[in-house]
């Protein structure tokens, strides 16, 4: 097997500065708070830009099935650049979650098809109808039940971007096993509760079904493979993000402390503080190596990308959360004021840290895997 390119490419650092120019034009900070605290929590017409102009939305979908024909490691660079800026865009819910499930779908059945097409254009926003703690390896869920025409029936929890999506998928048990079914939002006998989150800028919501009608995009044969694929393949992604995050902490943290003086000198000149910041750098480099490595592993189909995804989200989960939390108490009181932006780095982070698995659950995965004992 030949040793992995964990280094940016050309390709993907010209994906990178068209992302952080967006982001930066129209993410800044004073902006992000005011929109996390008014009734429009997500930016669409950002989402419609990165999403649908800048063709993000449909990065790692294959051409032939309507996207860019690029990789997960595309994917991860963006998410690594939203969680720079922890961009209000239902990034993970759509272009991530969604779309990775109908990746694992027929081809030829046309509305997992159609339905891909729509979200990898940006036509249409989706949510995997699933709860965001969900870890990969998860048994396939039980909570909603399908009949045989097709209606579902039953509730899901704390689904991530479900109030901005047009369209779910919803893993539901029929007569004739587990299947996936698509679901638009706006019809009758679909509910969206939206819940008070830790993360404002990534919402979560409760979805109640009573008898919805459902078009079926993937029977028993692939429902349980399409959906623990997308598991994988959030998990590992969401490594990138927690990279981004603990990258903007870190970085703004060291210009901060640069420029606040206190008894004549600098605060960052303090033997205390430049050993935090050393050693805060030395995590971030080994997070930005597993976070790469998960992405690579699931961009070649490397057999190992179980092993990488379940380090990468073990040890990203915990960089990004230190780094958020470095840098609310190292800005000192500026810091813990709802005003500067750091406590939405943090809330992000330790959303995070559960989403997809916490860190515990991926160790105990990756035990199984490389077989260690309890």
């Amino acid at each position: 097997m030949s040793t992995p390119d964990l280094l940016y490419s050309d390709v993907e650092n010209d994906l990178r500065a068209s992302v952080r120019d967006l982001l930066a034009d129209r993410c800044e900070p004073a902006a992000l708070l005011a929109r996390v605290e008014s009734g429009e929590p997500y930016d669409t017409k950002l989402w419609r830009t990165l999403g649908a102009e800048l063709g993000t939305a449909g990065l790692h979908v294959p051409e032939e099935r309507g996207g860019q024909g690029a990789s997960a490691r595309e994917t991860a660079l963006v998410l690594e650049e939203l969680g720079r800026s922890v961009a209000p865009v239902p990034f993970l819910g759509s272009a991530v979650l969604a779309t990775s499930a109908l990746l694992g779908t027929d081809p030829e059945r046309e509305a997992a098809a159609g339905l891909l097409r729509r979200l990898a254009s940006g036509e249409a926003t989706g949510a995997l109808a699933v709860p965001l703690s969900t870890a990969p390896g998860a048994p396939f869920p039980q909570s909603v039940r399908a009949s045989g025409d097709g209606g579902l029936t039953g509730r899901v929890g704390t689904v991530a971007d479900a109030q901005a999506a047009d369209v779910l998928v919803v893993p539901a048990t029929g007569p004739d096993g587990p299947a996936l079914y698509a679901v638009d939002t706006g019809t009758a006998g679909v509910s969206v509760s939206e819940l008070v989150p830790l993360d404002l800028t990534r919402r979560i919501a409760d979805v109640t079904l009573t008898e919805a009608g459902g078009r079926l995009l993937a029977g028993p044969e692939r429902a349980a493979d399409a959906l623990g694929q997308a598991l994988l393949t959030g998990a590992g992604l969401l490594a990138s993000e927690q990279l981004g995050i603990a990258e903007w902490c870190l970085q703004e943290t060291v210009r901060y402390v640069r420029e606040r003086y206190q008894f004549g000198r600098p605060v960052g000149s303090f033997q205390a503080l430049k050993h935090r910041l050393a050693d805060l750098w030395l995590e971030l480099v080994a997070a930005r190596a597993a976070a790469r490595y998960a992405a690579d592993a699931l961009a070649t189909g490397n057999p190992d990308t179980g092993v990488a995804v379940a380090v990468a989200q073990s040890y990203c989960a915990t960089v990004a959360v230190h780094a958020a939390e470095e840098c609310v108490q190292l800005h000192g009181g500026i810091g813990m004021t709802w005003e500067h932006p750091a406590h939405l780095y943090l809330k992000r982070a330790k959303a995070n840290e559960i989403a997809l698995g916490a860190p515990g659950r991926h160790r105990d995965r990756l035990a199984d895997l490389v077989d260690l004992p309890a």
